[in-house]
């Protein structure tokens, strides 16, 4: 089982830390799995105990200039490794200026990402910090845990108002309550809640827009049988909903939210160049 990979690119290099920073916001350990065309950051918190759940998926050959792997076998050509985020952020973060940046799976007493930063310097010869970040290696018979979350039949999807906006509302409501009423409908309306039994806040957005989809398996979509101005709601973890809004160091292109009623939020978050999705479960 073999991993190595170089950033040269400027541009790739500080759009790869964002996202690692995105990551390390929403998830203080996480699963990295490589494939040899796609790099995937995994947080799979069981919903159903109430936990969050996190898929996010790049291609590699937008970020790395180099990129070798050989996976356990030849047909199970993957790596999993779990990783403690921030260290993986701490280590790029050193990279700010780098000429390059070297990422390579090692074994230094224990398995370890380690991560090489080539710094400019004065003289001919460069310098280059390394981190060694340790790893665990997940065995294959409990990748299935890690498989892309099935989405299942929405109530609601709709368009995301801007993050920021969204986020400084959020901010406001997060030292009323700890929790968030989401509800949103099919004519592109949605409302962010706070109902206590000495406060009840709202901020309404409207003309939002809703996503033409339909998830692949579902024949007769549950969207198309309900009214489109009645409400799906979830009520949520507001400082779930914050970590998501706060993380965001790159505006997505799209954003979208679908609500299963009180059961589940999920968003999904599409820029060019890598997708992020984020499920919070509603609380009971």
């Amino acid at each position: 089982m073999r991993f190595r990979g170089k950033l040269v690119d400027v541009a790739c290099l500080n759009h790869f830390t964002r996202v690692v920073n995105t990551i390390t916001k929403l998830a203080k350990t996480c699963t990295l799995r490589f494939t040899v065309d796609k790099i995937y950051f995994i947080l799979n918190d069981k919903v159903a105990n109430g936990g969050v759940s996190m898929w996010c998926e790049l291609n590699q050959e937008n970020f790395f200039d180099e990129f070798q792997m050989e996976g356990v076998a030849a047909e199970d050509n993957e790596i999993y490794l779990e990783l403690t985020s921030e260290n993986f952020s701490r280590a790029l973060k050193t990279a700010q200026n780098a000429k390059a940046v070297k990422v390579k799976l090692t074994n230094k007493q224990c398995p370890c990402l380690t991560v090489a930063v080539e710094l400019p310097s004065l003289s001919s010869s460069s310098r280059i910090v390394t981190h060694d970040i340790p790893v665990g290696i997940i065995p294959r018979k409990l990748w299935n845990d890690f498989r892309e979350p099935s989405v299942p039949d929405f109530d609601v999807s709709i368009y995301l108002p801007v993050m920021k906006t969204m986020k400084s509302v959020v901010d406001r409501m997060k030292n009323l309550s700890n929790s968030i009423v989401i509800e949103a409908n099919q004519k592109g309306e949605m409302n962010l809640k706070i109902e206590t039994d000495l406060v009840s806040v709202a901020t309404h957005f409207k003309d939002l827009g809703n996503p033409p989809w339909v998830p692949e398996h579902a024949s007769q979509n549950s969207t198309e049988k309900r009214h489109p101005e009645t409400m799906a709601e979830a009520r949520i973890d507001i400082k779930r909903l914050l970590q998501l809004l706060a993380g965001q160091q790159v505006n997505p292109a799209k954003a979208l939210c679908n609500i299963l009623n009180k059961r589940i939020v999920h968003f999904i978050l599409l820029h060019e160049d890598f997708s992020l999705q984020y499920f919070i479960p509603a609380l009971t």
